[in-house]
C-alpha cells in the first residue's frame, strides 16, 4: 500500500460517486478550482488545495488601478489586470499551472511533512525547467536575466516565483502564431518581468511621478500591443510569399522572424514598449525592412554539397585516391602504395580539397550574401576571407606539387632535393589540416567541445568566429565518450566494407578496359564527330554511371549493416521471444508475474533514488522471470490478492477485445481467468490452458494404477497446469453435487461422507491402495454426461436420478479394492438408512436444479464440462489474426526491460493531441450500402476482409437483443456504423483507442489504493455479479458516464469514485477540430458526430476556431475548448481565448497543434495523427513509459520519447501489405538503430512523447514556416536535436496506425514526404545540422533523411546515364570499335551493381530482418517470397520512381505542396484518365523515353549479337519499364477487365479533347497541362536553364539516327542533320495547314477542308514516290525516321514550356498546345497498348483480383458476381 494513504471514501457510498453538478455559473475543464469546497474527486487531494492556496497569497500586493478588487482574486487575476492578459486565458493558465504544481508535488518522495503548502522545491525545479531557455538566451546575448530572487524561503519568495512563472505561462498562452518565434517571447518575456519587479518592488514611474503600471495594461491590451504587430508582420511576409511560391529568399518565415531575437540589435531596434515604426515590422516599405535573418533558403541542387560538404570531400577524394592507385594495376593497393611517384601522385588529394573548399566557400557567399547588411559587416569579411584563404591553398598546393615533378624531372630520380620538396609541401599539408586535427581531439573528449561551445564568452566566440557563424542554437550537441565510440564502431565497419567493395569491384575493373578505350585508334565513326581524335568521350560515357553507382552506394551499405545491428539490438532487448499463443502457453505461469512486477507499483522507499542494490535487484527478477528460474508461480499463487489483481487486469483485456469484436463470446470464456468461487483451491488458469490436461492426468493414473501416492502425484504435478486442471476438477465437482443434491437430505450427507473419505486417504497418501484407478475413466464419462445434462436448457429429473444413481454404483461400490456391505455402507453413512424396498428411489426427490437465469452458475458449469471433456489442444484459440499479434506483443513486452510503474497519483500527467480536419468521424449508413461498378459495396467488403470479426459482431448484436440478422440497419444502424468505421481511419477509431489511457487508469488507481479485503470483497462482488450480466450496473456507475454506450466492464464495478479524479488530473486528450464551429453552424453530420465523442467520452475536449463576424469586413478569431457536461447533458464552452487574426499563416496541421496546445496538461505531451489507434493493454504501460522520461540515455535526459508503431492497415490487399510491411521496418528496426547507436533518431509524426514543459518554451512541438516546412514533424526532432534534445526509442509499447492503402493514395502520400525532403535540403535546420553534428552522426543524419531520398534520385539517374551512354556508344560506332579491341569485364562491372540495386533488395533486407526477428526466418523468408509473387518489386520500383522524380523536381523548382491522400478503402476502380494524370510525367513519359532507348539500342547494337551480354545488360532496364508503365493498373481493381478498359479509353479520348473555359483539371486536358507546369513558373533562373541543358537530350536521337538512314549514303558531314531539320519543319508546316484548314472551313466550307487534305496526302506521296527512285531512300526509313524525330518534338514542346512566360503572348503558342495534346495523346496510346491486350486476354482479370486482395474477398468476389441480384447487404 501507499505510504501515504489517501482518506478515499468507502465503497457503497453512492453519492460519492462522481463530482456533483458545479455551480452554473462557472464551467470548468478538469479541477473546479473556481470553488475549492465543491465534492469534487480531484479536490480530495491537499496537492491541490495547496496550489490553488499559494496562488491566493495577494494580500499585501499592491492593487491594480481602475478595477475593483474582489478578495476571492489570486495572483492569475493581479497579472491578468496589470498586464492586460484575457480572462479565459488567466482561467486556462490557472488550471494549468495548478494542476501542475500538484501533480509535481505528488511525485514529491519523501513526501514534504505538510501537503496543504506549496513545497518550494517544486516550484523551484519547475521555474528553472519552463525558463531555462530564456535564461540561456539572457547568458547568449550577454543581458541580466530578469528573474530576481532572494535566498529567503518564506512566502514573498515563493510568491515571487509563482510571478514569474504565472507571467510566461500567460505569454505563452496569449501569444497564438508567436508561439512558433519562441526567442521573440523571450524578449517579451525579458520586458514584461521587468516591469513586474518595477511594480514589485513599487517604483516610482519618472514620467507620471505615480507607481509605476506596465506599458501593457488595460482590457486585451497584451493583444493587441504586443501580439498583433509581431502577427501583422508575419502575416504581411506569408501574403508576399504568394502562397509559397515565391523563391524563400525573398520573403521571411517564421525562423527568420525569431533569429532576428538572437542578436542585441533587437534591443537597439524594438526597444520597449514596442515601436510599431522599427524596420521589423510589415509598417516599414520592403526595401527599408530587416530581410532575412540567420540563413538564406536559396534553391540550388549543390545545397546536398553545401550542408553535408564532409561527406562529399571524403568520397572524392577517395575516388580521386583510389584511381590514382588502380591506375598502377598493382594486385592489392598497398603493392602500388610502395612506389614513390604513386606516393606524391597521392598528393593531389590536397588540391582537389583546397579546390572543394573553394567551392564551398563561394556557395556560402553565392547563397547567403543577401544576409549582410550594415549590421553584419564581419560576415561579409569572413565570406571574402574564406574565399580567398581557400583559393591560396590550392594555388600554394599547386605550386609546390609542380616544383616536386619539376625537381625529379630535373634529376630523372628521387633526388635528396626532390624529397625534401616532398617535405616542404607535406610541412603544408600539416597547416592546412589543423583545424581538422583540432576538431579530432575535440571529438575524442566531447565533453571539452560540448563545454566551449555553451560558453558565453566574448572571448570564445572570437576563438570560433572563423569556424562558423555563432547561434543561438547548435551549440554543445556533442554526444558522451560512450556512444560516441559506439557509432564510430559502426561508420568504420560500413566505411570500410563500401570502400573495400568500391575500390575491388568498381574502381579497379575500370581500369584495363579504360585504358583499352584510349589506345583505340582506328574508329569509323558513323556519324560526324567532334571529338574524333580521343575516344574520352566514350570514357567519360563509361565511368559516369560507376561514378554515380559509387557515390550513392554507401546507402546500400548503410543499411545492410544497420539490418544486422537492428536486429542484434532487438535480439538483445528480447524482442520476438513470444512469437505466438503457444509459446505464451509455456511462460503463461510466469506471465502473471511478470505482469504483476511491471504493472503494479512496488512499494516506495523513503530514499528517492534508485539505488544500485535496487536495480541489481530487479535485474534479477527479470532475469527469473524471463527464464522461469525459481518457480515464479509459487509465489502467486501463495498469495491470492496477487491472483485476484493479475486476473482483475487480464480480463480486462480480454473483455476489451470482445469489445471490439476480435474474439467471439466462447472464446472470451476460454481465455479469461475466473474469480475463484466454488471453494476452489488452485489458480483457475484460463481453458485454453487447461484443456486436454485433466485427460492426460486420468491416463497417467490408470497406467500409474499401483504405483504409491506420492509417485503418481509426482507425475501428475510436473506439468503446473495439469495439477490445477485436477483440483480444479475434484472442488468443482463437488461443490456441484453437493449444489445439485438438496441440502438436509440423506443424498446429501452421502455426498459429503464419500468426499470427506477420500480427503482422509489422500491426507494418509494412500488413495491408490484404498482405489482402483482403473475406474476413474468409467467415472469421468458419467460426470461428462451430468455436466451435459445440466446445462441444458430443459432438464429431465428422471434422467439426472439415472446418472446420480449410476455414479453412486461406480464411486460407492466399484471404486474402492475392498468389497462392503449394504451394511457396512449405511454404518459408515455411505449407503441410505432407509428399508431395502425404498433403495431404488436413491436422489429420486433429493434433486434441486439452479434457476435458468443464473448466468453465473452456468458459465461455471461450462468451463467445468471444458475441462472434463476438452480433447482439443486449443492451439487456434483465439482465430483472429490479430488478437493473437496482440496477446503475444503484449506477453512479451512484460519480459523487456522497462521502468518499474509508479502509482497513479505518483506518475507524470500527459495529455493526448490530436489534430483533425474534415475527414470522416464515423461513416454514414449510404456510404457503407452503396455500390461500386461491381456492385460492391463498403460493407460488403468489410465483411469479407473481417470474416471472424462480422461473425463476433453480430454474436454480440444478437447477445444485446437483436431479433434477426435482418435487423441490423432498423434496430442496430448505430453500432453497424460504428463496427465499420473502427475498421476504417476514422475520428471514431482514434478517440476509442486513446481513451484507452483513462480507463486503464481509472482501472490502476482503482488496484493501486484497493486493500486487500477490496479485493477480495471485489472478486466476490464481481463473481456473483456474473461477467456476462450487465442488469443494475447503472446503480455503481458514476453519474457522469451513465450515457456510455460501452456496458461497464467488471473492475468498474469496484470503484469508489476517487478513480475518476485521479484518472483526470494525470491525462486529458484534446481533438482539435479546426473547423468544428463551421460545421456547428452549417448543421453538418460530422460536427452531430463529434458531439457524440464528446458526449460518449468524459476525459474528450474538443479545440477549434470560431470565426465572429463583427461587421462588413471585420473578424474575429478565437481558440474555443469544449467539452460535454454530463449533469447539464449539453456541450459547454470552457475557455474562449481571443486570436489576433486568422489561424493558418503557415502549413495547415502545425497551426491547428499550435492553437490547441495551451489546453493540454501534464508533463508529457503525446502527439496522435488522426489515422491511428491504441489498444487497451497498451494503455496500460503508459505509466512505465513516461518514467523513462527520468532515465539518463548517453549524457541527457530524453526529451522525446520514440514509440513503436503497429500497422494496421496491412490486411486490406497486397499493396496496403507491402506499404505496411515497408512501414513496419523503419519504425521498428530503423527507428531503433537511429536512436542507438546513431543517436540521430529525429520526431517521424505519430505516437512519439513530448516533454511538454521543454517544447512550450522552445517553439513548440512542430514547425510551421510555408512550404519549407511541409513536412512539420520532422521539423520538431531536428529543432529538438539543434537545442540540446535527446530522442530515444522505446519498442515495449505499440500504438497502433493506418497507412494509405491503394496506390494513387501510397503515390500522393510518397509524393508529399519526397517533396518535403526536397525542401529540407534547402533549410537551415538541415544545414546547421549537417555542419553542427559530428563527422560519424553527419552521416547517419544524412543517410536516414534527405540522403535517402536523394540517393534514390541518384539510382535513377544512373539507369539514365547508363542507357544513354550505351546509346551513344552503339550509335556512334565506338562500340564495335571497342568490342574488337577490349574485354567485356567492363560493361560486366557496371551491369552487376546496377542489377544488385534495381532489384531493390537492399531495401527488402531491413524487412526480412526485422521479420525474422519477430516472427522467425521461416515465415519471413515465405513473407517475401509471396510478397514477390504478388508483384512487390513492381510496387517497390514504381515508388522508387515517385520519389526520384518528385525529390528531384523540388529542388530543382519547388512546387511543394500537401496533398490530401484520403483514407478511405480501395474498392473502387480508378479510371485510365485519372491514372495518366497522375503518373504521366513522373513514370510514363519516363518509362517511354527509356523503352526507346532499349529499342534502338537493341537494333543499333552490335553487342546485341552476344545474346546473353545483352540480355544481361537490358533485363533490368525492362523491369524498370515495365513497373514505371504497369504498377498503376496492375495494382488497379478491375484494372484488366475488358469493358472497363473500352470505356476508360473512351473516357480518355474525350477528356483529351475537351474544351471548355473554367473547367478542372480532371474534366480537360488543357487544365491539368498548364497545371503540370506550374512549377516551371516559379522556378528561378537556374532551375530553367538546368531544365533546358536537361531537355536537350532528346536531340541527340535525331543526330544518331539520321546518319543511320540509307538515304545518306553513309555520308557523316554535319550538312546531314541539319539538312534533317527540314523533315521537322516540314512536318510542323503540314501540321499547321492542317490546323488552319480545319479551323477555316471543317464548319462552313467542308469541301475545302477535304480538298485541302487530300493535295497534302498527295505531295506526301509524291515526294515518298520521288525519294525512292531517285536517292537510296528505303520504305524503313520512314519508320526509323519516326524514332528521331517525334523525341525532337518532345525536346522543343519541354523547352518551349520553360519559356512559356515569353512565347505564351505570340502566335506560336496555340501550336505548341494542340502539338503537346497529340504528344499526350500518343503517349496514352503507347500505355493503353499492353493494358489492352492483357484485359483482351481471358483470366487476367482474376488473377489479378486474387494478387490485389485476399482470398476471402477474392472469393466474396466471384460469388457476388453470380449473385449480384440476391446480395444481403
Amino acid at each position: 500500500m501507499n505510504l501515504r494513504q489517501r482518506q478515499h471514501p468507502t465503497r457503497g457510498q453512492d453519492e460519492l460517486h462522481a463530482p456533483p453538478p458545479p455551480p452554473r455559473h462557472e464551467v470548468y475543464n478538469i479541477i473546479p478550482i473556481h470553488d475549492l469546497l465543491a465534492d469534487h474527486p480531484s479536490l480530495r487531494y491537499p496537492e491541490v488545495r495547496a496550489a490553488a492556496a499559494a496562488l491566493r497569497h495577494v494580500s499585501d500586493l499592491r492593487k491594480p488601478p481602475f478595477i475593483e478588487w474582489d478578495p476571492q482574486m489570486d495572483l492569475m487575476d493581479w497579472l491578468g489586470y496589470f498586464f492586460g492578459f484575457q480572462n479565459d486565458n488567466v482561467r486556462n493558465q490557472r488550471e494549468h499551472l495548478v494542476l501542475h504544481l500538484a501533480n509535481a508535488q505528488m511525485r514529491v518522495n519523501p513526501p514534504p511533512s505538510s501537503p496543504g503548502t506549496l513545497d518550494q522545491n517544486v516550484l523551484h525545479r519547475f521555474r528553472r525547467k519552463l525558463l531555462h531557455n530564456y535564461t540561456s538566451w539572457c547568458s547568449f546575448l550577454g543581458r541580466r536575466s530578469q528573474i530576481v530572487l532572494s535566498s529567503r524561503r518564506d512566502e514573498t519568495a515563493l510568491r515571487r516565483e509563482l510571478l514569474y512563472v504565472s507571467l510566461f505561462l500567460l505569454i505563452w498562452g496569449e501569444s497564438a502564431n508567436l508561439r512558433f518565434v519562441p526567442e521573440c517571447i523571450c524578449y517579451v518575456y525579458h520586458h514584461m518581468a521587468m516591469e513586474l519587479n518595477f511594480v514589485l518592488d513599487d517604483k516610482i514611474d519618472d514620467n507620471t511621478g505615480r507607481p509605476f503600471i506596465p506599458s501593457t495594461s488595460g482590457y486585451c491590451a497584451f493583444l493587441q500591443h504586443v501580439v498583433m504587430p509581431i502577427y501583422q508582420t508575419i502575416k504581411a511576409e506569408v501574403e508576399s510569399s504568394r502562397n509559397g511560391t515565391a523563391p524563400h529568399s525573398a520573403w521571411r518565415n517564421y525562423d527568420d522572424m525569431n533569429e532576428y531575437f538572437w542578436s542585441r540589435r533587437c534591443f537597439r531596434g524594438l526597444k520597449w514598449p514596442i515601436d510599431v515604426g522599427s524596420n521589423y515590422f510589415a509598417t516599414v516599405s520592403k526595401s527599408k525592412r530587416v530581410g532575412k535573418t540567420g540563413f538564406v533558403e536559396q534553391r540550388l541542387f549543390w545545397n546536398v554539397f553545401r550542408s553535408f560538404d564532409r561527406l562529399w570531400v571524403m568520397l572524392i577524394l577517395f575516388l580521386q585516391a583510389a584511381v590514382i592507385v588502380a591506375w598502377v594495376g598493382t594486385d592489392f593497393p598497398w603493392q602500388a602504395l610502395d612506389i614513390r611517384d604513386v606516393q606524391v601522385e597521392l598528393l593531389t588529394v590536397f588540391i582537389t580539397w583546397g579546390g572543394l573548399r573553394f567551392l564551398q566557400s563561394l556557395l556560402d557567399a553565392g547563397t547567403q550574401y543577401s544576409l549582410v547588411s550594415r549590421e553584419t559587416m564581419w560576415l561579409c569579411v569572413r565570406m571574402v576571407l574564406k574565399s580567398a584563404v581557400a583559393l591560396t591553398w590550392t594555388v600554394v598546393f599547386g605550386v609546390l606539387y609542380g616544383r616536386i615533378w619539376s625537381q625529379k624531372n630535373a634529376d630523372q630520380q628521387w633526388s635528396y632535393e626532390a624529397n625534401r620538396r616532398i617535405v616542404t609541401f607535406l610541412e603544408a599539408v600539416l597547416v592546412f589540416v589543423m583545424p581538422e586535427l583540432m576538431s579530432l581531439v575535440l571529438f575524442i573528449l566531447p565533453w571539452i567541445r560540448n563545454l566551449i561551445e555553451e560558453l558565453d564568452w566574448p572571448a570564445v566566440y572570437i576563438f570560433t568566429w572563423w569556424f562558423y557563424t555563432r547561434i543561438f542554437v547548435g551549440r554543445g550537441l556533442r554526444e558522451g565518450l560512450i556512444n560516441n565510440i559506439k557509432y564510430t564502431l559502426f561508420w568504420i565497419v560500413v566505411l570500410f566494407s563500401k570502400f573495400s567493395f568500391s575500390y575491388f569491384l568498381q574502381i579497379k575493373p575500370l581500369v584495363g578496359p579504360t585504358k583499352a578505350l584510349l589506345k583505340v585508334r582506328s574508329v569509323n565513326y558513323n556519324w560526324h564527330e567532334f571529338f574524333g581524335s580521343t575516344n574520352r568521350l566514350a570514357v567519360v560515357l563509361l565511368w559516369v554511371p560507376v561514378v554515380l553507382i559509387y557515390l550513392m552506394d554507401l546507402q546500400i551499405w548503410y543499411s545492410i549493416v544497420s539490418s544486422v545491428v537492428g536486429a542484434t539490438i532487438g535480439l538483445f532487448s528480447h524482442l520476438g521471444e513470444i512469437r505466438n499463443i503457444e509459446q505464451l502457453r509455456l511462460r503463461f505461469q510466469f506471465f502473471a508475474s511478470a505482469m504483476q512486477f511491471n504493472l503494479m507499483p512496488e512499494e516506495q522507499l523513503l530514499s528517492p533514488k534508485a539505488t544500485l542494490v535496487r536495480k541489481l535487484r530487479d535485474a534479477i527478477h527479470r532475469l527469473k522471470l524471463r527464464y522461469g528460474l525459481g518457480q515464479a508461480y509459487k509465489k502467486i499463487e501463495s498469495s491470492q490478492v496477487e491472483t485476484t489483481r493479475f486476473a482483475m487486469i487480464w480480463n480486462e483485456i480480454i473483455t476489451s477485445f470482445r469489445e471490439e469484436d476480435i474474439i467471439s463470446d466462447r472464446e472470451l470464456e476460454l481465455l479469461e481467468l475466473p474469480p475463484n468461487c466454488w471453494n476452489i483451491r488452485v489458480i483457475r488458469w484460463p481453458c485454453i490452458l487447461l484443456c486436454n490436461e485433466l485427460l492426460l492426468a486420468l491416463s497417467q493414473a490408470t497406467e500409474l494404477a499401483d504405483a504409491p501416492d506420492r509417485w503418481l502425484w509426482l507425475k501428475v504435478c510436473k506439468n503446473e497446469y495439469r495439477r490445477c486442471a485436477v483440483i480444479e476438477v475434484y472442488d468443482s465437482i463437488k461443490y456441484l453435487l453437493l449444489t445439485v443434491v438438496k441440502y438436509d437430505t440423506e443424498e446429501n450427507n452421502i455426498v459429503l461422507t464419500f468426499f470427506t473419505e477420500i480427503e482422509n486417504y489422500m491426507h494418509i497418501e494412500k488413495l491408490t491402495e484404498a482405489y482402483k484407478m482403473t475406474i476413474l475413466p468409467q467415472i469421468h464419462a458419467k460426470l461428462i454426461s451430468l455436466v451435459e445434462l445440466l446445462m441444458k436448457p430443459k432438464k429431465d429429473p428422471s434422467e439426472a436420478v439415472d446418472i446420480l444413481q449410476a455414479l453412486y454404483e461406480l464411486s460407492v461400490r466399484e471404486f474402492p479394492r475392498m468389497k462392503r456391505s449394504t451394511a457396512q455402507l449405511s454404518q459408515e453413512g455411505l449407503a441410505p438408512r432407509r428399508s431395502t424396498s425404498d433403495e431404488g428411489l436413491l436422489f429420486e426427490n433429493a434433486l434441486i436444479f439452479p434457476d435458468a437465469e443464473d448466468t453465473f452458475f452456468y458459465r461455471q458449469l461450462r468451463r467445468l464440462h471444458t475441462i472434463l471433456s476438452s480433447r482439443d489442444s486449443m492451439h487456434s484459440v483465439p482465430v483472429n489474426m490479430e488478437a493473437r499479434r496482440r496477446i503475444a506483443f503484449f506477453s512479451n513486452s512484460l519480459f523487456m526491460n522497462m521502468p518499474r510503474a509508479p502509482y497513479v497519483e505518483k506518475m507524470l500527467a500527459f495529455s493526448v493531441l490530436t489534430p483533425y480536419y474534415d475527414e470522416e468521424v464515423v461513416y454514414g449508413k449510404e456510404m457503407l450500402r452503396s455500390e461500386n461498378e461491381d456492385g460492391i459495396s463498403t460493407l460488403f467488403y468489410l465483411q469479407k476482409i473481417y470474416e471472424d470479426e462480422w461473425k463476433n459482431f453480430m454474436e454480440r448484436m444478437r447477445r444485446e437483443g437483436m431479433e434477426d440478422d435482418d435487423g441490423i440497419w432498423s434496430q442496430k444502424a448505430r453500432d453497424l456504423r460504428l463496427w465499420a468505421s473502427y475498421r476504417g481511419q476514422t475520428l471514431s477509431r482514434t478517440v476509442r483507442g486513446m481513451m484507452y489511457y483513462y480507463r486503464a487508469l481509472k482501472m490502476l488507481a482503482f488496484l493501486d489504493s484497493a486493500s486487500e479485503m477490496d479485493i477480495r470483497m471485489g472478486s466476490q462482488e464481481l463473481a456473483s455479479h456474473g461477467s456476462n450480466s450487465h442488469s443494475g450496473l447503472d446503480g455503481t456507475r458514476p453519474p457522469s458516464s451513465k450515457k456510455l454506450l460501452r456496458a461497464e466492464s467488471g473492475v468498474s464495478l469496484l470503484f469508489k469514485g476517487h478513480e475518476y479524479g485521479s484518472a483526470m488530473m494525470k491525462f486529458t486528450y484534446v481533438v482539435t477540430c479546426q473547423l468544428y464551429g463551421q460545421q456547428k453552424a452549417k448543421g453538418e453530420h460530422r460536427a452531430e458526430e463529434i458531439l457524440n465523442l464528446l458526449k460518449n467520452n468524459e476525459a474528450l475536449r474538443v479545440a477549434y476556431v470560431d470565426e465572429v463576424r463583427l461587421g462588413w469586413n471585420e473578424v474575429e478569431y478565437y481558440s474555443v475548448l469544449v467539452k460535454f457536461d454530463q449533469q447539464l447533458q449539453m456541450e459547454v464552452e470552457i475557455y474562449r481565448i481571443r486570436l489576433p487574426g486568422t489561424l493558418k499563416l503557415g502549413e495547415g496541421k502545425p497551426e491547428n497543434q499550435n492553437h490547441a496546445i495551451i489546453f493540454t496538461r501534464g508533463d508529457a505531451l503525446q502527439t496522435i495523427d488522426m489515422n491511428q489507434d491504441n489498444y487497451f493493454e497498451e494503455a496500460l504501460k503508459m505509466r512505465n513509459l513516461l518514467e523513462e522520461f527520468n532515465n539518463y540515455y548517453g549524457i541527457r535526459k530524453p526529451t522525446i520519447l520514440g514509440v513503436r508503431e503497429q500497422i494496421f492497415s496491412g490486411s486490406v490487399s497486397s499493396l496496403a501489405w507491402f506499404m505496411s510491411a515497408q512501414e513496419t521496418s523503419f519504425v521498428t528496426l530503423g527507428q531503433r538503430v537511429l536512436a542507438n547507436p546513431l543517436k540521430v533518431r529525429m520526431h517521424y509524426g505519430h505516437p512519439d512523447v513530448f516533454d511538454r514543459f521543454w517544447f512550450l518554451p522552445r517553439g513548440g512541438i512542430s514547425k510551421a514556416s510555408k512550404v519549407i516546412n511541409i513536412s512539420e514533424d520532422i521539423f520538431a526532432g531536428f529543432n529538438c536535436t539543434l537545442r540540446g534534445g535527446n530522442v530515444t526509442h522505446h519498442e515495449y509499447i505499440q500504438v497502433a496506425k493506418g497507412r494509405d492503402v491503394g496506390l494513387n493514395q501510397i503515390s500522393m502520400f510518397e509524393a508529399k514526404v519526397a517533396s518535403g525532403n526536397g525542401e529540407q535540403v534547402l533549410s537551415r535546420d538541415v544545414y546547421r545540422l549537417g555542419h553542427r553534428l559530428d563527422f560519424f552522426r553527419m552521416l547517419s543524419f544524412f543517410y536516414t533523411t534527405v540522403g535517402f531520398y536523394f540517393d534514390s534520385l541518384m539510382v535513377v539517374l544512373t539507369v539514365y546515364t547508363f542507357l544513354w551512354g550505351r546509346l551513344y556508344l552503339a550509335l556512334s560506332g565506338l562500340e564495335k570499335a571497342a568490342m574488337n579491341s577490349t574485354n567485356n569485364k567492363a560493361l560486366g562491372t557496371i551491369l552487376n551493381q546496377q542489377f544488385i540495386i534495381q532489384l531493390g533488395l537492399f531495401t527488402a533486407l531491413p524487412m526480412i530482418m526485422e521479420n525474422s526477428l519477430e516472427h522467425g526466418f521461416l515465415p519471413a523468408v515465405w513473407d517475401f517470397l509471396t510478397m514477390q509473387l504478388q508483384f512487390a518489386s513492381f510496387f517497390y520500383t514504381f515508388s522508387l520512381g515517385t520519389r526520384a522524380h518528385y525529390f528531384g523536381r523540388t529542388i530543382l523548382h519547388g512546387g511543394a505542396k500537401y496533398r490530401a491522400t484520403g483514407r478511405g478503402f480501395v474498392v473502387q476502380h480508378k479510371s485510365f484518365a485519372e491514372n495518366y494524370r497522375l503518373y504521366a510525367r513522373s513514370h510514363f513519359v519516363k518509362a517511354i523515353e527509356l523503352g526507346i532507348i532499349l529499342l534502338v539500342y537493341a537494333f543499333r547494337s552490335p553487342m546485341a549479337k552476344y545474346t546473353y551480354v545483352f540480355i544481361a545488360m537490358s533485363i533490368t532496364s525492362w523491369f524498370l519499364v515495365v513497373s514505371w508503365i504497369m504498377s498503376p493498373f496492375v495494382f488497379n481493381p478491375s484494372g484488366f477487365d475488358w469493358l472497363k478498359t473500352v470505356y476508360d479509353f473512351q473516357d480518355f479520348i474525350n477528356w483529351i479533347w475537351y474544351t471548355g473555359v473554367f473547367t478542372k483539371a480532371d474534366k480537360s486536358w488543357e487544365t491539368w497541362w498548364y497545371e503540370e507546369q506550374d512549377h516551371l513558373r516559379a522556378t528561378g533562373l537556374w532551375g530553367k536553364l538546368l531544365e533546358i541543358i536537361l531537355d536537350l537530350r532528346f536531340f541527340f536521337f535525331q543526330y544518331g539516327i539520321v546518319y543511320h538512314l540509307r538515304i545518306t549514303g553513309g555520308n557523316t558531314s554535319i550538312a546531314v542533320y541539319l539538312l534533317s531539320w527540314i523533315y521537322m519543319i516540314v512536318a510542323v508546316g503540314i501540321y499547321i495547314i492542317l490546323a488552319y484548314a480545319q479551323d477555316k472551313y471543317a464548319a462552313n466550307d467542308h469541301i475545302y477542308y477535304r480538298l485541302v487534305q487530300l493535295l497534302v496526302i498527295v505531295l506526301i506521296v509524291l515526294v515518298v514516290v520521288l525519294l525512292l527512285e531517285f536517292t537510296k531512300f528505303e520504305f524503313l526509313d520512314l519508320m526509323t525516321s519516326l524514332l528521331a524525330f517525334i523525341p525532337t518534338g518532345w525536346g522543343l514542346l519541354l523547352i518551349a514550356q520553360v519559356l512559356r512566360s515569353f512565347l505564351q503572348s505570340t502566335v506560336v503558342w496555340d501550336t505548341v498546345v494542340s502539338l503537346a495534346r497529340l504528344y499526350d495523346l500518343l503517349f496514352g496510346v503507347i500505355v493503353m497498348a499492353p493494358v489492352a491486350l492483357l484485359s483482351w486476354l481471358p483470366g487476367f482479370q482474376s488473377m489479378q483480383t486474387r494478387i490485389l486482395f485476399n482470398q476471402a474477398f477474392s472469393r466474396g468476389l466471384q460469388i457476388s458476381r453470380l449473385l449480384t441480384g440476391k446480395k444481403f447487404n
